[in-house]
């Protein structure tokens, strides 16, 4: 299993789910609803963890090398994800009305309505509140930063090691298991046609947003160092291609910083900019979780406005800060703010991963392809406000 990648897994697992399902006994059933409820409730434990874990460290490093260089970096990769998310808002509500026209479950008020239910429970309760975690992480990684405290960032990053160790070694591989159970109850309660229609839509439009995003933000550097988007574009194109397979921003900076250089950009930029943009830039990621929750919510019935979604969006952008560098990093990042937020059930929780992880390697694709518009905006401007070398190597 672990030479087929994941997205060839969940895949697997969905349409396992789906055959399994339409003739499996209620008996059977309820032992994959036992097995999900025991895994939805530990992701329930962890999940504060994985705040604390990665958002730590990610703001503690960060702050560690404030200078202006950082500071332009941070806040056009901050400016480009938010950006994404709205771009995705606003196209999601004008296109989901028609797209998943009729597909709205509001026949189910409650979504976890006509599944199996489990043998029994194990609760788990969480070391802390999602908030609580999140106002944790920024007083502490604040806080390092600001005492310059290597060791106190020596026990973060480890604890972001045990996290990381978890993620990959737990969350990741069980996630098939946790999707083939979720669907396989949902077509043994006759859920699945509909969920399987808003799939194939939904990704539809995501890859659309994607592309168009990247010409946006190419259009934007190439006015700026004088270059055509689409030569660029092309020139990106390895760093796409190798972020589908690695499903890791992280995994291909090698590639990314490589074809980077070969955009007229100052190496040194460079060198500092795509490993930095690669934790905290994921404009790609942004639009994949912003359309997949708001289809979730469409589902349901709900209807969110533009005042509501703001500052989910907000705190999205500063959560996914130096989310793990492994598939699906971003939605493990995002699930406490869609439970607290957003109001998302552990059924809807669970739509919401499937979605997401289904076209994950491609929201990666778009974040480190991004990067290299990032960091040639990020030259020019650097270059009109007269950052030095000196500045550089203080950052």
């Amino acid at each position: 299993m672990k030479r087929i990648g994941l997205l060839a897994r969940i895949i697997i697992a969905i349409i396992l789910g789906i055959a399994i399902g339409s003739f499996a006994n209620d008996w059977i059933i309820q032992s994959f609803a036992t097995f999900n409820g025991l895994f939805g409730n530990f992701l329930s434990f962890i999940i504060p963890l994985i705040i604390l874990g990665f958002i730590t460290p990610g703001i503690g490093e960060m702050g560690g090398g404030a200078g202006k260089l950082l500071s332009v970096t941070a806040a056009l990769a901050y400016a480009s994800t938010i950006i994404a998310g709205i771009i995705a808002f606003f196209t999601a509500k004008s296109l989901y009305p028609t797209m998943l026209s009729g597909q709205s479950l509001q026949a189910f008020t409650d979504p976890t309505a006509g599944l199996s239910e489990a043998f029994f429970v194990i609760d788990m309760t969480p070391p802390m509140e999602v908030i609580t975690a999140l106002l944790l992480s920024f007083v502490i990684g604040i806080g390092i930063a600001a005492v310059r405290s290597n060791t106190l960032l020596k026990i973060a990053n480890d604890f972001r090691d045990i996290v990381q160790l978890v993620i990959e070694k737990v969350i990741i591989p069980l996630l098939p298991f946790h999707i083939f159970g979720i669907f396989a109850n949902m077509t043994h309660a006759g859920q699945v046609a509909t969920i399987l229609s808003v799939f194939a839509k939904v990704f539809m439009m995501i890859i659309a947003l994607h592309i168009l995003y990247l010409v946006v933000q190419y259009s934007v550097a190439g006015s700026l160092s004088k270059q055509n988007p689409f030569i660029m574009l092309r020139k990106m194109a390895p760093a796409y291609f190798t972020a589908l397979g690695t499903q890791s921003s992280a995994a291909t900076i090698p590639v990314t910083l490589e074809r980077t250089k070969t955009l007229k950009v100052r190496e040194s930029i460079a060198d500092f900019t795509v490993p930095l943009l690669a934790t905290i830039h994921l404009s790609g990621s942004t639009i994949t979780l912003m359309s997949c929750s708001l289809a979730v919510l469409f589902l349901q019935g709900a209807t969110v406005s533009f005042g509501s979604i703001l500052p989910f969006l907000l705190m999205l952008g500063v959560t996914m800060v130096a989310a793990p560098g492994v598939p699906g990093g971003a939605v493990m990042a995002a699930i406490g703010l869609l439970e607290i937020m957003l109001g998302f059930s552990p059924t809807m929780v669970s739509l919401m991963i499937a979605l997401y992880l289904a076209q994950d390697s491609f929201g990666t694709a778009c974040n480190v392809t991004g990067d290299g518009a990032i960091t040639i905006i990020t030259d020019s401007i650097s270059d009109k406000l007269n950052i030095t070398e000196a500045d550089k190597t203080k950052a």
